[in-house]
């Protein structure tokens, strides 16, 4: 027979499972929908344009709507990684800041700059706008916050291969989007930075709904 705590208790791991469905979600969204974008809208060059200008242009609310949508994703599996059992307070807090940081990435856009969107100047912009700087602000936020994370949940779950992955995936994105490389390349390595850290947080979502 079952009991009005056992149904409590099926509620609660139903709406666990959904947060951190939102996850896999958040992490296949902005790669997906980003690339969809930048092999189809006409004058996107992908070798000198990021992601982020795509928030620029007569579609530009589509890439806006999905910054947005990934950061409100991203802050619902923080929920649900913070109501499993055990899992510290450094990682759920990271994916949050991760998860604000896109919101705010589709908030405050980048400023119009090499002959992108149309009409634009061809090279980059003298001075940036507020919007611009704090575009950078939280693109730099969202980066780091993952992966800080990706370190702190290589130690939080036993396994090689996971710790492997984890490890290996911050690094790699570190190493693409920290230094300061030359501007001619950032587009492509900041475009591969968001695939591994977007791949990491589906990953994560996976790994944690299959515990």
């Amino acid at each position: 027979m079952t009991t009005t705590s056992d149904t409590a208790a099926h509620r609660r791991d139903t709406g666990v499972s959904l947060l951190l469905g939102c996850g896999t979600v958040a992490g296949l969204l902005f790669p997906v929908a980003s690339f969809a974008q930048a092999f189809t809208r006409t004058g996107f060059d992908l070798r000198r344009h990021a992601f982020s200008a795509l928030t620029l242009g007569d579609l530009g609310w589509l890439q806006t709507a999905t910054f947005a949508l990934t950061g409100l994703l991203a802050c619902a599996f923080a929920l649900g990684v913070r109501r499993t059992a055990r899992p510290g307070v450094a990682g759920p807090i990271l994916i949050g800041v991760y998860g604000v940081a896109m919101v705010g990435g589709g908030i405050c856009t980048p400023d119009p700059a090499l002959g992108w969107p149309a009409g634009a100047p061809a090279g980059l912009p003298e001075h940036l706008s507020i919007g611009s700087a704090l575009h950078t602000v939280f693109g730099a936020a969202a980066f780091l916050s993952l992966i800080v994370a990706g370190l702190v949940f290589a130690r939080r779950f036993a396994g090689r291969g996971w710790t492997a992955c984890s490890v290996i995936g911050s690094l790699a994105t570190a190493a693409l989007t920290v230094p300061p490389w030359s501007e001619d390349s950032a587009s492509l390595r900041f475009a591969a930075g968001a695939v591994l850290i977007s791949g990491w947080l589906a990953a994560l979502s996976l790994r944690l709904r299959n515990r």
